[in-house]
């Protein structure tokens, strides 16, 4: 299908509602009593069931080529303006701007903060500096450096959003937020949902836990995992080190774009 092609947009949105309707039971049509306690729990849980079919069908949808090259990085909301941890994702995240890649991050203080601001200071515009939000009774607001931002209610979708738009990962020092985040992707690219897709730990306290994880899932009585899936993610000590890694995916990327063009 051309993504630009309003008839065949059309004609695809045309398929998916007479999909929708085919999955109904129009058999059913008798009205149900709330008093009904045991059939009122059945609608519900098919009406949900339904939907989230909707949900995962809608989902197998995706452009046939990003026009951008986007880099997701993950990190700490605690970490302060000045420290090292916030300087060094600062610099990261300007250099990758400069190599003409969209930042996106998930829009909080911290770590997060430092990801966009590096994008305010390499001069590019307004859309390639994301943030994607979740809705917390702390962290409310968006950092001053995002110029897009999006607003999740859960977690559950925050981090699929995360994962539709992003070309790569780059995980910054961070608490357990950051570690779901991690291991989200990580677990998506071993069982092949996503594929050729760097996620890239920057650090000293990575090393160790994936190390950690190795050990303790191969030297379980029956092997936890496989010891290639310990291979994924690509732990790197400095920041230069990650900008390296992403510059060359980047290239490649940018080679299959101009060939699809062609």
């Amino acid at each position: 299908m051309n993504d630009n092609d309003p008839v065949a947009t059309v004609t695809v949105l045309t398929q998916i509602q007479e999909n929708i309707m085919s999955t109904v039971d129009t058999t059913r049509t008798e009205a149900v009593s709330l008093a009904d306690e045991a059939a009122v729990k059945k609608v519900l849980t098919d009406s949900v069931l339904g939907l989230w079919d909707v949900v995962n069908n809608l989902t197998r949808l995706k452009p046939s080529q990003h026009d951008r090259y986007r880099v997701t990085i993950f990190g700490s909301a605690r970490a302060k303006p000045g420290t090292v941890a916030y300087e060094e994702t600062k610099r990261v995240a300007k250099a990758l701007a400069e190599l003409d890649c969209d930042i996106i991050t998930g829009g909080g203080p911290g770590l997060m903060q430092a990801a966009n601001e590096g994008v305010q200071l390499a001069g590019k515009h307004h859309q390639n500096s994301l943030g994607i939000r979740v809705d917390l009774p702390f962290e409310q607001e968006v950092n001053p450096f995002v110029e897009l931002a999006y607003e999740h209610r859960t977690f559950f979708t925050r981090l699929h959003h995360f994962v539709l738009a992003s070309h790569a990962f780059i995980v910054a020092p961070g608490g357990v937020g950051t570690v779901l985040e991690t291991t989200m992707v990580w677990q998506l690219l071993q069982v092949k949902h996503l594929d050729q897709t760097p996620l890239i730990l920057v650090g000293k306290m990575w090393p160790g836990f994936v190390e950690w994880a190795r050990t303790a899932m191969l030297e379980f009585e029956t092997p936890l995992a496989s010891a290639q899936d310990f291979n994924i993610p690509q732990c790197v000590a400095t920041g230069d080190e990650a900008i390296a890694l992403i510059r060359e995916h980047h290239s490649r990327w940018s080679g299959q774009a101009q060939a699809s063009t062609a």
